[in-house]
């Protein structure tokens, strides 16, 4: 029978998964009961994807406000401390925000604008053109940003950041005081004791701190790195990736995933014989065009992955086949000479024609964002994602 279907992505519910739980055992058994269930069968080279807020709830890796605080006065001492160039989320920094006033003397918050990293806007970039405001050049107090923009609200979350964090800031009884710039150096003219908050480019950001005459650098990723009074930790990203949990407390990403990953694979194939691939996986990597934000607030969209995952897709686009290649086929001749060319293609496509318009990203990014979209954000309890054909083409 000719196969009419090819990528089906499946969300599976299981278990509300707790401190302490065999994350890997109730992987595959969500897995395996999914499959008998609704009848589908188990293959090589299918894909099982696991987010990583139940590995880290299973890990029981949290944390207090008062461990970010410690952390924080350890490292800084009794400094004024520059923190710039947070993402603007309630979920994603506003725990981490009071655990560092907490631990700080004094906060110089340095906001980017128009829009942090992620592409959470402070304001319209067309409102900087219509008032003059040039966002690679002007350091802007707050009052002249009031002066310029007033008070506005973010379009989904009905929230002004500049006020919430000031907010939140000084109700730790600390002093506050907000400029915006998108300089990394700007901050050394308040303070030379900095803690810089962006996810992608803290380490350019570092760089240029370091080189230009600060004194303390550290980044969010240099925040609890090992345990802090008993509290979880992550070694290899501190606070980046954490969420609130409760209002004193953070879930942070996930520690030494690979082992788990690793051990799904091999209980799936000693119990079907079969090598599926497996990945841990966070914030997919997509833009929304009209919130105009970049998912990705986690350092990376997989910590962990089998082997199976490595690389990029190696694919050619059919559209272009048929209009260039094949253009004077039709029907049946026009479809297996696209086979026989896809059976025949090379192992390396990079720069080829035929594959322009392919998409050039990782597979573990591609496969992440299409978890994150089927598993969602909310209260679909679909925490595991079971993926198949993905690796077929149209000749299988």
């Amino acid at each position: 029978m000719e196969r009419v279907v090819g990528t089906v992505v499946r969300g599976l519910r299981g278990p509300i998964i707790n401190n302490g739980d065999n994350i890997e055992e109730i992987v595959v058994q969500t897995v395996l009961n999914a499959a008998t269930v609704e009848g589908f069968s188990i293959e090589d080279r299918d894909i099982v994807t696991v987010t990583e807020s139940i590995v880290a709830r299973a890990q029981g890796n949290y944390a207090t406000i008062d461990n970010i605080a410690a952390d924080i006065k350890a490292k800084f001492g009794e400094e004024t401390v520059g923190v710039i160039f947070p993402i603007l989320s309630r979920n994603r920094f506003a725990n981490c925000l009071r655990g560092i006033a907490k631990g700080a003397k004094k906060v110089v918050l340095m906001l980017s604008y128009p829009s942090d990293e992620v592409g959470n806007h402070l304001v319209d970039i067309d409102e900087l053109d219509a008032k003059g405001v040039n966002p690679w050049t002007d350091v802007l107090t707050e009052a002249q940003f009031r002066e310029f923009f007033g008070y506005i609200k973010h379009p989904f979350t009905g929230v002004d950041y500049i006020e919430y964090y000031k907010g939140l800031i000084e109700a730790e009884g600390v002093a506050c005081e907000v400029i915006f710039s998108n300089n990394p150096k700007t901050i050394l003219n308040y303070t030379k004791n900095v803690l810089t908050c962006d996810i992608h480019t803290r380490f350019r950001t570092k760089r240029i701190l370091t080189n230009n005459g600060a004194e303390k650098v550290f980044g969010l990723d240099d925040i609890l790195t090992q345990s802090i009074d008993g509290s979880g930790f992550n070694e290899a990203y501190g606070l980046l990736g954490s969420n609130k949990a409760t209002e004193e407390s953070v879930k942070l990403f996930p520690n030494n995933c690979q082992p788990i990953v690793d051990g799904i694979q091999a209980k799936i194939k000693e119990i079907t014989g079969k090598t599926v691939e497996v990945m841990v996986y966070g914030d997919g990597a997509f833009k929304d065009p009209v919130g105009k934000i970049w998912e990705l607030a986690d350092p990376v969209v997989s910590p962990a992955y089998t082997a199976g995952l490595d690389g990029t897709p190696n694919e050619v686009k059919l559209k272009y086949l048929a209009d260039n290649n094949f253009s004077h086929l039709r029907g049946e001749e026009l479809k297996q000479a696209i086979s026989k060319y896809i059976q025949n293609k090379n192992d390396d496509l990079v720069g080829a024609m035929e594959a322009q318009g392919t998409t050039p990203r990782r597979l573990t990014d591609l496969i992440g964002s299409l978890s994150d979209l089927t598993s969602g954000s909310g209260d679909k309890g679909t925490p595991m994602i079971y993926i198949q054909g993905y690796f077929d083409n149209y000749t299988k």
